[in-house]
């Protein structure tokens, strides 16, 4: 009934309309049923979520958040660092590039240039000069070199990129050159120059924070070494300080993650930014790890390395590392593991996501085929423990156009209509796709827990054999076939069953040693044919 027709029946019978509305709802596509579709929120990235907490918290303790510079010319190290520089600058990244170098175009090149099919004059060898020398002085990046030259003598870029890589190898032989600019491998780096900027130009106290990238040049990266990492750093200058402001930030910030005790060590580290016997190890106590771990380090920066940015001030200076935090809070045993789960991580797809990876495969495209599907499921619930030889007609009448019989038959004597696996169920559980008697009557203790804990698909054996019988007929039908047969025997494996496993369930449950058990007898046969 259409539903123009359910309003106008609704002002004459409400009760009878309102159980009409029930025919309205269409059957959806096997891929659009649950357990198939999943609606899920994105999750987040344990390292980002500690760092966003680190952000709160600081906020939440008065400290404005900055960006400090990434790249440190080395002769800032020299100034922080002092004689401990070379040491550091050992474990500094510092950048190259590659030189520009002088291109000249002499004869041998112009010719080279014209035995690829390119005619030259005095003004394109002109342009293609002008060029390399803007080129040479910067005024050209490089990315755009293979189109300027290709501009310049009027050919295409394809063949532009062949003379650049025929013709002037010089640009290919190049090797990078480095500077004086590193990476910064301390917060402590960015500190100094953003306090230059700023200790005159700020009402004291100034305090600021700032979560970003370092990078250090460790000998290997391993289960607590990383060449990049996130520093959680703060400074508090002012006229007047003491050690005992770095202990009670470092408490603050700390309760916010759960810490409750916290022990305040001489670091041995010693480092010449700051001044002897202030460099501090923090050490917090959190209830649920039940011991004391090393969370954070604080200082007072030293007046000679501050006084050579001109900073007349006392500065405290703290750093956390955000990946120590996340680690300790997520009780995660390696960095790379952590940071680089794709890479390093343990591979995990829960039941719930393996459920939307299990489909039917031949599934009918017509509402006439999933209609069908409903008749062939109905017949053999009705009939399957019929005693065979037997035959049922399950559907017969118009279907796209034409008039088919459906039968469902079991010619051999003795037997039932359906096999006795027909109606197991397949559910997912631990990994595993199993297929579930429908009486439950296994003594299979891997079936008993799936029932009991696993994730059902809502999918019997007979349910992806139905849709692949309905999908047949539809071919049959448009191919103008007058009858077809189908018959199935013994389920081996999911495509016996007309079951379809996305690859990466299939790889995952492979590489976890779990099983995919939907062995069982079904003999079933299906036969339709074309009537007058």
């Amino acid at each position: 009934m259409k539903r123009k027709e359910i309003v106008r029946l609704a002002k004459k019978d409400f009760e009878k309309a309102w159980v009409e509305t029930a025919k309205t709802l269409k059957k959806p596509h096997h891929d659009d049923e649950y357990p198939r579709i999943h609606l899920k929120t994105g999750k987040s990235h344990m390292l980002y979520d500690a760092i966003e907490e680190l952000r709160q918290a600081y906020l939440k303790l008065g400290f404005d958040e900055t960006v400090n510079p990434l790249f440190i010319d080395d002769n800032h190290v020299y100034r922080q660092f002092g004689p401990e520089a070379p040491a550091v600058l050992d474990r500094c990244f510092y950048l190259a590039g590659l030189p520009r170098p002088d291109i000249g175009i002499g004869m041998d090149k112009i010719e080279k240039i014209e035995s690829l099919g390119v005619e030259l004059d005095e003004a394109k060898i002109q342009s293609i000069q002008d060029v390399f020398r803007h080129y040479k002085k910067g005024d050209t990046s490089g990315d755009d070199l293979v189109q300027d030259v290709s501009c310049a003598i009027d050919v295409s870029n394809d063949l532009g990129l062949r003379i650049l890589e025929k013709v002037f190898p010089e640009l290919r032989e190049l090797t990078p050159v480095a500077s004086g600019t590193t990476l910064r491998s301390h917060m402590t780096s960015g500190w100094f120059i953003t306090l230059e900027s700023l200790h005159n130009k700020s009402k004291l106290p100034i305090k600021l924070f700032s979560i970003d990238r370092c990078f250090r040049r460790e000998q290997r990266e391993d289960a607590s070494h990383l060449m990049t990492y996130h520093s959680a750093s703060c400074v508090w200058a002012d006229d007047e300080l003491s050690l005992d402001v770095g202990m009670a930030v470092s408490e603050s910030l700390l309760e916010h993650f759960g810490f409750e005790k916290f022990k305040f060590l001489p670091d041995e580290k010693r480092s010449k930014y700051y001044i002897p016997e202030t460099q501090t190890e923090v050490y917090g106590y959190h209830p649920k790890l039940r011991e004391w771990v090393e969370v954070a380090t604080f200082g007072m920066y030293s007046p000679i390395a501050l006084a050579r940015y001109g900073i007349d001030k006392d500065v405290m200076n703290l750093g956390v590392g955000a990946e120590r935090i996340a680690m300790i809070l997520h009780n995660q045993e390696d960095v790379r593991a952590m940071v680089y789960s794709q890479t390093y991580g343990k591979w995990n797809i829960t039941d719930r996501e393996l459920a939307t990876m299990l489909r039917i495969n031949y599934y009918p495209v017509s509402p006439d085929g999933r209609a069908l599907m409903d008749h062939l499921l109905r017949t053999w619930r009705q009939h399957g423990d019929a005693v065979s030889p037997c035959e049922f007609t399950a559907f017969k009448g118009e279907f796209m156009g034409k008039n088919i019989e459906v039968k469902v038959v079991e010619p051999e004597k003795g037997t039932k209509l359906l096999g006795p696996a027909s109606w197991n169920a397949i559910y997912i559980y631990d990994g595993n796709i199993i297929g579930v008697p429908l009486k439950s009557n296994t003594e299979d203790k891997l079936a008993l827990s799936a029932v009991e804990k696993g994730i059902p698909t809502n999918i019997s054996y007979m349910d992806g054999f139905a849709a692949q019988a309905a999908y047949k007929i539809e071919e049959m039908v448009v191919s103008g076939t007058d009858s077809t047969k189908l018959r199935t025997t013994i389920s081996r494996s999911i495509s016996d069953i007309n079951l379809r496993l996305d690859d990466v369930a299939l790889n995952y449950i492979t590489s976890k040693n779990k099983v995919i058990d939907v062995r069982g007898p079904i003999f079933s046969t299906i036969t339709c044919e074309i009537v007058e």
